[in-house]
C-alpha cells in the first residue's frame, strides 16, 4: 500500500465544523483496517457509512471494539462517542417504512453532531391525513428533511405546508417507472414548492450534512 493512498482529513473541523466521514463501500479491508488505525494513533474519531456487518465481521477485534455499528444505516461510529444532543433539532419525515435506512443514516449521522432530531415515519401522501395530523409540530422545527422514494411527492406537499428550511432525500424505494430513486429526484428538482434544497439519491448522509450546516448557522445566530 503506498504512503499517499490514504490521506484523512482531520482538519476539516476546523475549516467547515464538522468531521471527516469515511465512505467504506469499495475500499478493501486493507484500507479501512489502516485508516482505523490512523485515527486511533492520532487520537481522532470518524463517522463510517456504506459500512455493512459483513465487513464489520472481518475487522480486527482491538477495532471492533471501538466501533459502534449500526446495521440498518450502515453507519459507524469509530474511537469516539458523541455527546448528548442539542437543540435546535431537525425533524425528519419519511414516507414509508421502506424508507428506514436512508432515515436513519441522517438520525446517526446528526447524532454524531450532536444534533437532536425527531422521527414522523410512514406519513407518505397516499394516506394526506397521517402527515396532516403532524403539521403543527412540524411548524417548529427550523429544519426538516423530507425522505421519499416512488413518486417523491412528499417534499413538495411539505412545502406549501411549512416554514422550515426543507432537504429533499429521494430514496430508491420503489419499481418500474421508479427507476430507482430517478423520479422522486426528478420531483423534488421539478417542485413547485420554492426554497426545497435537493441531495441525491439514498444520501442521508449529505442530507444530514446539510441540516446540520442550517443547524450551525442558527446557533450562531443565536450566540
Amino acid at each position: 500500500m503506498g504512503d499517499r493512498e490514504i490521506r484523512l482529513d482531520l482538519a476539516r473541523t476546523g475549516r467547515v465544523g464538522f468531521d471527516e466521514a469515511i465512505l467504506c463501500e469499495r475500499k478493501s479491508d486493507a484500507q479501512l483496517i489502516a485508516i482505523m488505525e490512523q485515527l486511533v494513533a492520532d487520537g481522532a474519531g470518524a463517522l463510517l457509512t456504506r459500512l455493512d456487518s459483513v465487513v464489520v465481521e472481518r475487522l480486527p477485534t482491538r477495532h471492533r471494539e471501538r466501533l459502534d455499528h449500526c446495521p440498518v444505516s450502515r453507519t459507524g461510529w469509530f474511537n469516539r462517542t458523541p455527546g448528548p444532543a442539542r437543540p435546535p433539532g431537525v425533524a425528519i419525515v419519511a414516507a414509508g417504512t421502506s424508507d428506514m435506512p436512508q432515515v436513519a443514516e441522517a438520525v446517526r449521522t446528526l447524532a454524531w453532531f450532536e444534533v437532536r432530531t425527531e422521527k414522523f415515519v410512514d406519513v407518505g401522501v397516499a394516506g394526506l391525513w397521517r402527515l396532516l395530523e403532524h403539521v403543527e409540530r412540524l411548524r417548529e422545527y427550523p429544519v426538516v428533511i423530507a425522505v421519499a422514494g416512488m413518486d417523491g411527492a412528499l417534499p413538495s406537499v411539505l412545502g406549501g405546508l411549512i416554514p422550515g428550511v426543507i432537504i429533499c432525500l429521494p430514496t430508491s424505494t420503489g419499481y418500474g417507472a421508479s427507476r430507482g430513486g430517478e423520479t422522486a429526484l426528478h420531483a423534488a428538482l421539478a417542485s413547485c414548492a420554492p426554497g426545497l434544497t435537493v441531495v441525491n439519491i439514498d444520501n442521508g448522509y449529505g442530507a444530514a450534512c446539510a441540516a446540520f450546516r442550517a443547524v450551525r448557522a442558527l446557533r450562531n445566530a443565536g450566540s
